[in-house]
């Protein structure tokens, strides 16, 4: 019987087995989910084609991303300039390119598969912030120093923006200002930015496209529109509220199974949850994203160095907005802004991107040095 060589044990014993346990539990809870909501909806020699692309798709990037461990994360900083290139390249091409749903341009066809570039971007742009935020520690502390930064992250923000794809837009100014803060931007300076934001959102408002005022009106009052832009949110909220304490059990939700509650395995599979496992499942299901997230947090104060620090608050800043605004829409105190939920939502760009980001954490993990806390 072979021996577990001793480079494999401390291989082994540097994983991050809360992070890794948690993370896998999410994907195993998002296949029953997708296989409830879809199987209703497909045909039957179809019946569980979202479900096995999920899952297929899940192992393939669970395999590279266990292979990027054994390489140091470090590496990626050589690559931030041309990362961004391609980024900018990516989020163009789509709008030359790319095939137009649901009122977006935001994909791009390869073969049998569609990409959502802006998926891909939010995480590029958290290598090529961390990569230039590394030399500015201590170093933005006025608008003067903080312009290039911001142009930086603004480019690729308007890109998105255009297509129009405002909640992945919202994601890149959170993943912003939660590398910006752990830079050490004056508070002073972050409290104007604030202010400026809030005093400029009457004007902010006439750029707005009418469906997303609509959506923000909705938000406040759903019955201004109960059949249009109001419906996602009251299913939404009927499926919640009918699930109670247990749910009423998997493939038994009538509001997901007989098609009220819209897009119920992409950006409202939050709802179904609600429904067929109740309040408990859904309380399970926030825990495991609370674990993912407390480790992030534990990941960044232990990381060993400025940029593996940055890229674990981007990460964390990216994942828990998506759980903030996702789980808030489909509860009905958000917009609606087509957010989808971390390793739950079926997507294969958006779920790629996610166990990717995940990755990075476990390997900013690993050759963390414990010396190295917030100052």
């Amino acid at each position: 019987m072979s021996r577990v060589s001793p480079d494999t044990k401390r291989f082994l014993k540097r994983i991050d087995y809360e992070l890794l346990f948690a993370t896998l539990a999410i994907i195993i809870y998002s296949l029953i989910i997708i296989s409830s909501a879809t199987h209703v909806n497909t045909p039957s020699d179809e019946r569980f084609w979202y479900v096995q692309r999920q899952g297929i798709f899940a192992l393939v990037n669970i395999g590279f991303a266990a292979l990027f461990l054994n390489f140091d994360y470090r590496g990626l900083q050589n690559y931030g300039k041309k990362l961004y290139i391609i980024n900018l390249v990516m989020l163009l091409a789509v709008m030359l390119f790319g095939q137009a749903a649901l009122g977006a341009q935001r994909w791009i066809q390869l073969g049998p598969i569609s990409i959502q570039p802006s998926e891909f971007s939010k995480l590029i742009m958290i290598i090529c912030m961390a990569a230039v935020l590394e030399t500015k520690v201590g170093a933005l502390n006025s608008l003067q120093e903080l312009l290039p930064v911001a142009v930086f992250v603004g480019i690729p923000f308007l890109l998105v923006l255009k297509q129009p794809d405002l909640g992945t837009s919202l994601v890149f100014m959170a993943i912003f200002f939660g590398m910006i803060i752990t830079c050490g931007i004056q508070l002073k300076l972050l409290f104007g930015i604030f202010a400026a934001a809030i005093t400029s959102m009457p004007i902010l408002w006439q750029f707005l496209k009418d469906y997303q005022k609509t959506r923000i009106m909705v938000f406040l009052d759903p019955n201004v529109d109960p059949l249009g832009s109001g419906y996602h949110i009251i299913q939404s909220k009927i499926a919640i509220g009918s699930g109670m304490l247990f749910g009423k059990g998997i493939f038994e939700g009538t509001q997901s199974q007989l098609n009220f509650l819209p897009e119920n395995h992409t950006d409202f599979i939050f709802a179904v949850v609600g429904e067929e496992f109740g309040f408990v499942g859904a309380v399970i299901l926030l825990l495991l994203y609370l674990v993912v997230l407390w480790r992030g947090i534990q990941i960044a104060k232990k990381a060993r160095d400025m940029f593996g620090r940055l890229l674990a608050v981007g990460i964390t800043s990216m994942l828990a907005f998506h759980v903030l605004v996702n789980v808030g829409m489909t509860t009905g105190i958000m917009p609606v802004t087509g957010i989808p939920l971390p390793l739950m939502s079926y997507g294969i760009s958006a779920l790629t991107t996610d166990i990717w980001a995940i990755a990075i954490l476990m390997n900013v993990h690993m050759r963390k040095n414990k010396l190295v806390l917030f100052n």
